[in-house]
């Protein structure tokens, strides 16, 4: 598995790091109120600190506290010097401004590559950080050897987190990009004619097999639950799949793929922070 192997090297250089120059990378993780699938996120987070031997920090607050309070921890968290990322997990609480947020978190410190400056470097293909889930997906077609350039790639959904940066990163190895959205007419056909297609539209089974392609790689970004409330994605796989020549499972498709890449974009902080190569 992917996220497997590439957890093994953040371990190893990680390991490198600490007997080298006796530095462990540190990822402080901020949950705000109980969201049950924010906590299952945040609990994975600390498990995969844990397996590559990163020092991981929980703040778990209140669903009440103020922006005051999150911006406080923020401003000490960047302050620390044992950490080397920080992460808010999202969605906050309707009362709380997430832009301002991710805005106050330090750019060396923000792992998830949400700040505007990493959003911008990005665009100009000139990064630090990726976002974990497009640089998961990338690492994946890495793995398997699917070339981007020239292929027609199709990306549902235009989200900051997943959409645009996914079809940045692809434009960026060459391929030739469509962003589908809920405005856009004909989206049966623009996916039928993806070589590659992204789906990150956040509805279940949301991509059937008149959508797609036969031989199409399909990358399924979503966590849904069906009418069973049984975990499934953006593709309806169980028809789609004997017709792409690869399809990524929900779950354990490209779920750990995130977490992989949040601890390589941790190791990569503590690297730079420490002025090491």
């Amino acid at each position: 598995m992917v996220s497997a192997q590439v957890k093994e090297q953040v371990k190893n250089q990680t390991l490198e790091l600490k007997e080298k120059y006796g530095i462990t990378p540190g990822l402080a993780v901020v949950i705000v109120g109980d969201d049950p699938a924010s906590r299952v996120y945040v609990n994975n987070k600390k498990k995969a600190c844990e397996a590559v031997g990163f020092k991981s920090e929980e703040y778990a607050l209140d669903k009440n506290t103020t922006q005051q309070e999150l911006l406080s921890l923020v401003k000490e968290l960047n302050e620390k010097p044992d950490i080397n990322g920080i992460l808010v997990q999202l969605p906050l609480p309707n009362h709380l401004d997430d832009k301002a947020v991710i805005e106050a978190i330090s750019p060396k410190k923000d792992v998830d590559a949400f700040h505007a400056v990493n959003v911008g470097k990005i665009m100009l293909g000139e990064y630090d950080f990726l976002p974990c889930t497009p640089a998961g997906v990338m690492e994946m077609l890495h793995y398997y050897n699917i070339s981007v350039s020239g292929k027609n790639c199709v990306v549902i959904g235009r989200s900051n987190i997943v959409g645009k940066p996914m079809a940045m990163l692809l434009l960026h190895e060459n391929g030739t990009v469509t962003i589908c959205h809920s405005r856009t007419q004909n989206l049966a056909e623009i996916c039928s004619r993806a070589d590659i297609l992204v789906a990150a539209v956040g509805k279940p089974k949301f991509v059937t097999a008149d959508m797609v392609k036969e031989g199409a790689v399909v990358i399924d970004v979503g966590m849904d639950r069906d009418e069973n409330g049984k975990l499934c994605g953006d593709v309806d796989f169980e028809n789609v799949k004997d017709k792409c020549s690869y399809i990524t499972p929900v779950p354990g498709g490209v779920g750990p793929m995130t977490i992989a890449t949040l601890m390589k974009n941790t190791l990569k902080a503590a690297k730079l922070q420490n002025n090491i190569d």
